[in-house]
């Protein structure tokens, strides 16, 4: 695993933590039981003892009996000596009477007994321990003092071996490290599975972004679930889609604004020649004329490109102010009445008497309508015609229509018509940048433009800008 991989984070913070959790939660388990096993011991032992010091009381009382004789038929008849022994003990300390009877060396140690004799309230007082015999195996002993009840005996005593108790206890206590060994394993596989079914596609986004970097936009990544991993690839595969496309309108813009810039060029460069060889005032005059239009042509060109990058970098700014939408409307026919004769296009042009005045920039907006009208004729067909119109639907609104009867556009390029570098016919002249160029001047004043269009029927152009009253 890489040092800071979403692996190693995992099994270092989530299984980590878990882990803890477990191993608390089993010391507890573990407290827990021992502490049942040993307190429920202690009780058993302690009402033994109790059981016998009632009895040993009763004998008390009867003047009649020997407690010492007594005393020992109880031990000799304890009913628990397989499970536990029970002692009698002097007022020297020492033990002189067992259940067993076997008597331990006078050596034994008895924290109990010294427990139960230190306390103040001899009558109900018990002395409790957890040791090891002389053999090393734990025992657990409670004693009682008696002497309260007796002039010889000053406790008495009984021991059990904890080895039953010790076992059970280790027995959950493997059981448990066995359980939580388990869910350890098992949240380790699964969780190992969960990151992996997340690394695994980083990954492979982690690579094709790579590739992407490197301008290889083919690549694609699989999607391999329904959840937000699987929403990502297609995210990213969306994305490779859109570069790809970018980079192909890229390059076909490069291309065909080289073309663009070419075709004036030579044309300039070809009639500079024959003009520089000497030619008749007919020739002369020809030639200045095609040098004339087509410098005009490159000089919108540039002009536009420069708009276009004005808009990317934000630098693109209007000055506005009260316009008539209908004078500049007018500049912009008149410049393609004389080309739609050479080209045979007829332009139809329904003038209104007046029209509201439209705050904007004149000499922008007069650019979108020669933008406009250039693809109309760019894209019509000799003997068609081009309509212009413009009304005023509403006093708020100034509406400029402009219809050909070219190709059309296909429904499938449609929605991309206003996309940066789009052309969807590219055996027609132009960069691909003149009507994003002119939606977006149409925006920043705030109106629209619509595009709508049937192949090979014709293509319709609507621009619509608020008043001047309605943009006040």
């Amino acid at each position: 695993m890489a040092k800071g991989s979403i692996t190693r984070r995992w099994f270092t913070n989530n299984l980590g933590v878990i882990v803890l959790i477990l191993t608390v939660i089993e010391l507890a388990l573990i407290y827990a039981v021992q502490s049942y096993y040993y307190n429920s011991a202690q009780q058993y032992l302690v009402s033994k003892v109790n059981a016998v010091a009632g009895v040993l009381t009763r004998y008390a009382a009867d003047s009649n009996l020997n407690l010492s004789t007594e005393l020992r038929r109880t031990l000799e008849g304890f009913s628990d000596k397989d499970k536990m022994e029970m002692m009698a003990i002097d007022n020297d300390g020492i033990i002189v009477l067992t259940s067993s009877g076997f008597s331990p060396e006078e050596t034994t140690a008895m924290p109990d007994y010294d427990m139960a004799m230190s306390e103040s309230d001899t009558v109900s007082s018990y002395g409790y321990c957890i040791s090891r015999s002389e053999g090393g195996e734990r025992i657990m002993a409670v004693s009682y003092p008696i002497y309260h009840i007796s002039n010889q005996y000053s406790a008495i005593r009984v021991v059990t071996s904890l080895e039953a108790i010790d076992d059970s206890i280790t027995t959950f206590v493997l059981a448990a490290t066995c359980i939580a060994v388990a869910v350890v394993v098992l949240l380790g596989f699964t969780g190992m599975y969960f990151v992996r079914s997340i690394v695994r596609p980083i990954r492979a986004i982690s690579d094709n972004t790579a590739k992407f970097a490197r301008g290889d936009f083919t690549a694609r990544i699989e999607r391999q679930s329904e959840d937000e991993i699987g929403d990502l690839c297609v995210a990213i595969n969306h994305m490779a889609d859109e570069l790809s496309n970018a980079e192909t309108m890229k390059n076909e813009f490069i291309s065909s604004v080289s073309h663009e810039l070419r075709t004036p060029l030579t044309a300039i460069k070809g009639w500079a020649e024959t003009l520089d060889d000497g030619a008749d005032p007919v020739t002369m005059q020809k030639g200045l004329r095609v040098i004339m239009g087509e410098t005009e042509r490159l000089s919108r060109m540039v002009e536009e490109l420069l708009d276009f990058s004005r808009m990317q970098s934000g630098h693109f700014t209007l000055n506005r102010a009260a316009m008539d939408v209908l004078a500049e409307l007018g500049d912009a026919v008149l410049i393609y009445m004389e080309r739609s004769k050479k080209d045979h296009i007829a332009i139809e042009y329904d003038e209104p008497e007046m029209l509201p005045i439209v705050y904007g920039d004149k000499n922008r907006i007069r650019q979108v309508f020669i933008n406009i009208i250039d693809n109309a004729m760019k894209y019509s067909e000799p003997g068609s015609t081009v309509f212009i119109c413009a009304d005023a639907p509403s006093k708020h609104t100034v509406r400029v229509t402009v219809t050909d009867q070219g190709c059309g556009i296909k429904a499938a390029d449609l929605p991309k018509i206003k996309t940066k570098f789009y052309k969807p016919n590219h055996t027609r002249r132009g960069a691909g940048i003149g009507l994003a160029v002119a939606d977006e001047i149409v925006t920043m004043h705030g109106g629209t433009l619509q595009v709508e269009s049937t192949e090979g029927v014709g293509t319709t152009v609507t621009i619509t800008l608020p008043s001047h009253s309605m943009e006040r």
